[in-house]
């Protein structure tokens, strides 16, 4: 079967042991070509998609869910076989037995899962309710056992907010070409052969390991059924470019099945596929027009993942979003570029099958990127608003160039890394703690007093104008207490998530020995750097209430602001996130993980922005904080490349886990018209 499998593919160390980028580098065809071979959307193509968009608008009008299981409890092998269009598909498989049905997924925690379900209107079965309440311990459960009285009010309090406490925590990416380059029974010797070498003492740790693999192994088991329940066996490795892209959907539909993770990126395929593709038109047995039907049907099927969240969430992140984020392009480390036709072919999906937010498709951008590729992005960017960019040229001398962005703008190395997602501390609000010694400005404790949050601090004291060098001191000290209370309450969230919704297919799909990255957040980055730029340039005076909290601001003259090429205000942006990275690496990280940071909030910093009260540089309560790294809200009055100037001031060093800047371009942005 192997050689069937493989033939016509240059050999190397990837024949014997799992290694996905040693087969890419070896065999796939760089294009440095034009868009002229792009063929459009064939008819099967275009009645499954007036399919789906009947459904989704049918969705929306039935209150934003089309059906909803309540009672399969959902897993990699839960449901039967579903389908759009049997006849039509060319990539077949759905999260449960039918399309737009959303499945049940508990294992995170039981209350989110039935209150999601009850705000649509459905009701979860007595049977499973039974199941998570009295004999099955959830993640949530978990968690809240654990976690100390602090750090429930710095989560009630949204200091510490969109925590993965109650759901799955995503950002971990299983190398899902390898179901399709070897087939599952070689995955799952390599696994087995892995686990026998966990002997010797019995310790916590080898305990664990050894279950762990274990459940791996049962995963893989699981997910050769689900395939074959659809009529496929995966045990083998594909032999066509349609078999490849399907056992790779496979490796993922798993995944998906068995996590509702925050964020469920899908890797870095584009290229591999490449090499299936092109070895069937070269053997007569594929045209262009079904190789673009494959890849089409293949994104219809990413547009298409859905989970059942509770309405909150929803408010969280903007919408529903899922994040199944393919990685595009890039650089190999030898010079070559990885822009294949493939590159092209998934970024035309935007064209044949319209504009869409999912799946995310990002291109690794770089300066060498071939000529023709880079315009191709700018016109399918000017045309469809519909991709985003990260820096290939920053991320692969860390990363190398087999890695993949996992949600936004984390970077990691296809199934050799993964992430503990821990969501955001809001430093904006932070700042108010600072001056107010901890006690938060909008909420209230039982007796009706602001409620304390942090240990009891000294406040700023008096009327008179904020004292830059007192206000820097006071909140260089709430932000050690902060940084200390999150990496502990993720240091619970993840130990928890280990032991009651572990991630089994995904990391079935990862080397057994894996870099673990500890990733934290920081939301209101450029709030706070204008805040202390208006404390130190201006006269800010605070403005308190009838309790003595400051709950508003006096601002006397100007100040410059983050946003506009300005080393003052700029400097100060830069000094947060040196400061806090360092306050958060001081701590000890579960799992010996490395600690990174993001300066992330695509949509989330509206919600984040409710939360927090009037801040020193004019901002007024519930007002958005501005998104990622981006200047405040019409802030940044210098034009767009002062703009991009002070972004990119911001340390990558101190931001590995990734520095977002939500970037608009017009044709005014750029310069005066004639």
């Amino acid at each position: 079967m192997e050689n069937r499998a493989w033939r016509g593919f240059e050999s190397g160390k990837w024949c014997s042991d799992i290694d996905v980028r040693d087969f890419i580098q070896r065999n796939y065809t760089p294009y440095e070509g034009d868009d002229a071979f792009l063929a459009p959307a064939t008819e099967a193509t275009k009645a499954l998609w007036a399919q789906v968009m009947e459904l989704t608008k049918e969705e929306h009008d039935r209150g934003g869910v089309y059906d909803a299981d309540t009672e399969i409890v959902s897993q990699v092998a839960s449901h039967r076989a579903g389908y759009f269009n049997k006849d039509l598909e060319k990539i077949v498989g759905l999260q449960t037995d039918k399309p737009f049905k959303r499945s049940l997924q508990p294992f995170g925690g039981i209350r989110m899962a039935e209150e999601a379900l009850k705000m649509y209107g459905y009701e979860l079965s007595p049977r499973v309710r039974e199941i998570f309440t009295k004999y099955r311990k959830t993640h949530n459960d978990g968690v809240f056992d654990a976690y100390t009285p602090e750090m429930r009010l710095a989560r009630h309090a949204h200091i510490l907010t969109g925590l993965p406490d109650t759901y799955g925590r995503g950002r971990i990416v299983g190398d899902y070409r390898r179901v399709a380059l070897y087939g599952v029974d070689f995955l799952i010797k390599k696994k087995e052969e892995d686990k026998s070498l966990l002997d010797g003492d019995m310790l916590p740790d080898k305990i664990r390991d050894r279950e762990e693999t274990a459940e791996q192994i049962k995963a893989l088991k699981a997910l050769k059924a689900m395939a074959a329940e659809y009529g496929f066996d995966i045990s083998r490795p594909a032999e066509t470019a349609q078999e490849a892209i399907q056992w790779l959907y496979f490796g993922y539909l798993g995944a998906i099945k068995d996590q509702n993770g925050a964020a469920m990126s899908i890797g870095r395929n584009s290229t591999f596929l490449d090499i299936y593709i092109q070895r069937d038109l070269d053997e007569g047995t594929l045209t262009e027009e079904a190789a673009q039907e494959l890849i089409d049907h293949f994104v219809m099927k990413l547009r298409v993942v859905k989970f059942m969240r509770i309405r909150e969430y929803n408010e969280l992140f903007s919408g529903d979003p899922t994040w199944v984020t393919e990685s595009i392009g890039g650089m190999g480390t030898d010079g070559r570029t990885l822009v294949t036709k493939n590159s092209f072919r998934i970024l035309h999906t935007l064209v044949n099958l319209g504009p869409a937010p999912e799946p995310n498709l990002t291109v690794l951008w770089s300066k060498r990127l071939p000529a023709n590729f880079k315009r191709f992005c700018a016109e399918i960017s000017i045309r469809t608003s519909a991709i985003q960019y990260e820096s290939d040229d920053l991320m692969r001398p860390e990363m190398g160039d087999d890695y993949c962005i996992a949600c936004c703008v984390s970077s990691m190395r296809v199934g050799k890394d993964m992430q503990f997602f821990g969501a955001r501390a809001n430093l904006a609000k932070c700042l108010l703690y600072a001056i107010n010694g901890g006690k938060d400005e909008l909420d209230k404790d039982k007796n009706g007093k602001p409620l304390q949050v942090s240990p009891h601090f000294a406040p700023v004291l008096g009327d008179g104008p904020l004292d830059y060098n007192e206000v820097v001191e006071k909140y260089t000290e709430m932000m050690r207490w902060l940084a200390g209370l999150y990496v502990n309450t993720l240091n619970v969230i993840h130990y928890m998530h280990d032991k009651y919704s572990y991630e089994a297919l995904e990391m079935a799909l990862h080397d057994s020995h894996v870099r673990r990255f500890f990733a934290t957040g920081i939301a209101g980055l450029s709030c706070a750097a204008d805040s202390l730029s208006a404390i130190r340039y201006a006269k800010v005076y605070p403005v308190r209430s009838e309790d003595g909290i400051v709950t508003d601001f006096r601002i006397e003259g100007d100040y410059p602001k983050y946003g506009n090429n300005d080393d003052r205000a700029d400097e100060i942006a830069v000094w947060l996130v040196k400061t806090f990275m360092n306050m958060i690496k001081s701590h000890t990280t579960y799992r010996e993980s490395v600690p990174t940071m993001s300066i992330l909030t695509i949509t989330s910093n509206v919600v984040y922005g409710k939360k927090t009260g009037n801040t020193p540089d004019g901002r007024r309560a519930g007002q958005p904080l501005a998104p990622g790294a981006n200047p405040m809200h019409g802030r940044d009055s210098h034009g767009a490349l002062a703009s991009l100037e002070s972004v990119a001031k911001l340390p990558y060093d101190y931001a590995r886990d990734g520095i977002s800047n939500t970037f608009s371009v017009t044709p005014q942005s750029l310069g005066k018209e004639e």
